[in-house]
Parts: C-alpha cells; sequence; structure tokens
C-alpha cells in the first residue's frame, strides 16, 4: 500500500511513477535515514505518543533494519517511490501496525531535509580526511626533495627560482583553505529541520532540541518553510568541493607537463600510469588527466545546483529531489580524486639535475641581480634597466645566465648607466664579484628571505611548520 494514497480514487501511470521515483539514488541515505527515524522514536516517547513498548518495538524494528542495511541484504522495491517509504514499509512489515505510528509528526520534507544533511555532514568528514592525506604526500614530498629547484614561472615563462618544496607548499596553502570552506559549510549545514513537519512545523508538542541533540546537531532550524526548502549548505558544500577538485586540476596539469620527456622533471610511477593500446612507448599519467576533466564535472554539478533553487518558491517544491544526484556525484568524485592524486604525489621520482638546468634557463636570477643593486642605493628602475641590458647583452653572446658574464660586462653595464652611484660601483672592489653571487640560483634564492619567501630558511620553516599541523614530526 502506498504511504500517501488515501485521496487518490486509482493508481499512478506507470510511466510517472517511473519518472519521479528516487530510490536508486536516495537509497545512499538508508542509515541516516534510519539514525533519524531512531532519534523520531525516542523523541516521540518523550512527548507520550508512543508508549514505552511501542518505542521499544519501533527501535529494535529500525536497528534491525540498519543491520541489514550495513550488510547489503535489503532488495530495494522501486515502486515504493523512495528510500524513506520502502524502509517505513519494511518497518510496518517487521514490528506490525505500531509501525504506522513512525510518521506521526514528521513530513517526508523535514525527513528528507535531515537524512541529507546528516549524510552531507558525513561526506564533509571523509572529504576532510582525503584531503588530509594529500596534504601529508605533498608535504613529504617537499621534505624528500625540499633543497630541489624549479622555474617559478608567470606566463609560463621563466621568471624566478624557487624551491621544489616552497613550490609543492603552495598547493598545501590551497588545500587547508578547502579545509577551511568544507568546516565553516558544516557549521551552517549542522541544525536540524526534523519537526518542521511539511511546512508549519510539527502538530504535537515533540523536543526538538532534544532530538537535534542526539543526532548530533548543534541546535534546530528557527523557521518551518526555511527548514524544509534550504539547500544553501548544498550549494555551499558543492562550492567548496568545486574549488578543491580546480585546485587538484591545476596540481594535474603540472604533473602532466612535468612528466612530458621534453620537461623530464619527475616521473610517475608505473602504478599510476597507463599505456597506450597501438604505441608501445606511451607512459601516459591517466590519473591526474582524468581528475582535470572530472573537475569539468563538478563545476557543472554546482552551476545545476544554483539553477536548480533559483526559481523555488517557498516551501517544498519536488524540484529538490534532484539536489542529491549532483551532491553526491561531486564528492565521490572528490573523495576518489583526493585518494588517487594523494597515491600519484607520493610515488613521484623527482629528476633534480632537469629541474635545476630549467631554472637556470631564462635569466631567471635577474630580479636577484637587481635587488642587489637596489641594496647598494641603485634606484630599482635603474637597476631594472642596467640587469636588462645585461640580459640582452648575454642574449646577444649566447651566454646563458647572468653569472656567467665576465667581469667586463658587468662593469659595462655600470660604467654606462646615468646613474652616478652606479657609475661609481662599476669601479669598487668586490662589487662585481658580490653582483655575480647575487646572480647565481642560489643568491637568487637566498635573496627572497621574507615570510612565506622561498629562501631555503623561511621554506624549511613553513615545511615544518605543515609537518607539525598535521602531525608528521
Amino acid at each position: 500500500m502506498r504511504l500517501w494514497g488515501g485521496r487518490f480514487g486509482e493508481g499512478p501511470d506507470a510511466r510517472m511513477a517511473d519518472f519521479t521515483r528516487s530510490i536508486e539514488v536516495d537509497a545512499e541515505l538508508a542509515l541516516d535515514d534510519l539514525a533519524g527515524s531512531i532519534a523520531h522514536v525516542r523523541g516521540l516517547a518523550r512527548a507520550g505518543l508512543l508508549a514505552p513498548d511501542e518505542a521499544e518495538a519501533l527501535e529494535r524494528g529500525l536497528a534491525s533494519l540498519r543491520e541489514d542495511v550495513v550488510a547489503g541484504a535489503i532488495a530495494w522495491d522501486p515502486s515504493l517511490e523512495d528510500v524513506h517509504m520502502n524502509l517505513e514499509t519494511l518497518l510496518t512489515e517487521r514490528v506490525g501496525p505500531v509501525g504506522g505510528k513512525l510518521h506521526t509528526g514528521r513530513s517526508r520534507n523535514d525527513q528528507v531535509a535531515t537524512d541529507l544533511r546528516l549524510w552531507t555532514r558525513r561526506a564533509v568528514g571523509r572529504l576532510d580526511e582525503g584531503i588530509l592525506g594529500l596534504e601529508r604526500a605533498l608535504v613529504d614530498l617537499a621534505d624528500r626533495e625540499g633543497d630541489a629547484v624549479l622555474a617559478g614561472t608567470t606566463h609560463i615563462q621563466p621568471a624566478q627560482p624557487v624551491l621544489l618544496a616552497h613550490h609543492l607548499l603552495a598547493y598545501v596553502e590551497m588545500l587547508e583553505r578547502d579545509r577551511g570552506r568544507l568546516a565553516d559549510a558544516r557549521r551552517r549545514l549542522n541544525v536540524s529541520p526534523l519537526g518542521a513537519g511539511a511546512l508549519a512545523g510539527a502538530g504535537y508538542p515533540l523536543d526538538r532540541g532534544a532530538t537535534a541533540a542526539e543526532l548530533g546537531f548543534d541546535g534546530v532550524s528557527a523557521n518551518s518553510l526555511d527548514a524544509v526548502s534550504d539547500r544553501d549548505f548544498v550549494v555551499e558544500v558543492l562550492a567548496a568541493v568545486a574549488l578543491a577538485m580546480v585546485h587538484l586540476s591545476r596540481l594535474a596539469e603540472e604533473v602532466t607537463w612535468w612528466s612530458n620527456p621534453r620537461f623530464g622533471f619527475v616521473r610517475v610511477a608505473d602504478a599510476f600510469s597507463t599505456g597506450s593500446s597501438m604505441m608501445p612507448n606511451k607512459k601516459n599519467p591517466d590519473p591526474a588527466e582524468l581528475v582535470r576533466g572530472r573537475t569539468a564535472g563538478v563545476i557543472g554539478a554546482l552551476a545545476g545546483m544554483l539553477t536548480l533553487i533559483k526559481g523555488l518558491p517557498l516551501a517544498y517544491q519536488r524540484d529538490l529531489q534532484e539536489d542529491k544526484p549532483p551532491l553526491f556525484a561531486a564528492v565521490r568524485t572528490l573523495d576518489a580524486s583526493l585518494s588517487v592524486m594523494s597515491g600519484l604525489v607520493a610515488t613521484l621520482a623527482v629528476n633534480r639535475d632537469r629541474m635545476r638546468s630549467a631554472a637556470e634557463e631564462g635569466f631567471t636570477t635577474a630580479t636577484a641581480l637587481a635587488d642587489a643593486l637596489v641594496r647598494r642605493g641603485v634606484p630599482f628602475r635603474v637597476a631594472h634597466n642596467i640587469v636588462g641590458g645585461l640580459v640582452g647583452g648575454a642574449e646577444a653572446e649566447g651566454i646563458g645566465t647572468l653569472a656567467g658574464l665576465p667581469d667586463e660586462a658587468y662593469r659595462a653595464a655600470l660604467d654606462g648607466s646615468d646613474d652616478p652611484l652606479a657609475r661609481r660601483l662599476a669601479h669598487e672592489r668586490g662589487v662585481v664579484a658580490a653582483l655575480r653571487a647575487a646572480a647565481t640560483v642560489e643568491g637568487s634564492l637566498a635573496s627572497a628571505d621574507v615570510v612565506g619567501g622561498t629562501a631555503p630558511q623561511r621554506v624549511a620553516e613553513a615545511l615544518a611548520a605543515a609537518k607539525a599541523r598535521l602531525g608528521l614530526e
């Protein structure tokens, strides 16, 4: 018997029933639905709406259903539309007519809203652990290859040398922000809609606060209309998930380029690579590419959810049945992506020599050389012009680094300046040697000695702080 069929003179058209059912999706809420139902039974008992033996029978039946759900022993009936009707029907079969009292003071509207908040809360906790796992893999790699030097880029062009550890820790910062966004979303989602009924509030003296506390909520929703129609928490979690996927996609993009033999900065382990059905030579970083590709779907889920709710009047509308597929899929995608990227990063092999060679290309130490002149009193714009001339001269002579220029080139560049201090520096003892030292990769790294900079000591401090935060010390 359908749980809502009393006023209807005929059953639903098969096409309509097939179109409206959701059990294939919302069966994932089964454990959350049972948890909410057990708490609701206790609330009904506190309110005197269930006799002690009735409450005991209902709770015993719900507990047995929970065991079967965990064991995968329940065959869901699509004719019963959704997980809520399936479980209530199964409960009534097990405990008899008292099962019909379970829905007292409760609508599927506040029931599904409660279930979805419980599910999302669990999902946020699982994703937080996954993010921590990737952070630990990045920090481990940074610790293992901490002094490898990488060409930092802007506009995809060589810019300044940075430590690989510094680069990897940038992703740790992104992931920490992802954790913060998920935690913030969790705080707002952790209120109980149970007791809001269909839209106006339950018609019985239920202690909503006690039930909420039993379910681990921080409080109850303040407005019954909002309680059953609010899906802001779904949007917020999807936004956090989408941005986390964007961060993974950026890392995946770099891995795909770095593993190309023309770069050769890293080698992806065989266990995280695939081959080609046609080309025997191929070794492809497919997991990274799929992370990059699946990010599009998660971004689409966020856009779809915003579009879904943009025109909904109060209170509950059946449109909200469609909130779960994008949320469930996006969470699964991020969860799997975090896991595979953690394994990929943990097994990356770094080619320090190739990285170092690339870091010395493109005159990446030019900024450090200009800064060295500024520290001797030369105005920055003058220093910029002098170093730009040195770069042009090195290119013309086929000299690949500023440190490789002869002393005469440094002196000529200083002497040719309009700035009197620069001209004077051209003839001071030890200046050219100091400038050449500043123009080395080590000199450039050391000069970025500010909090958050790539100077080795600063990176060591940041790495130590990350290890301490992640419990890796």
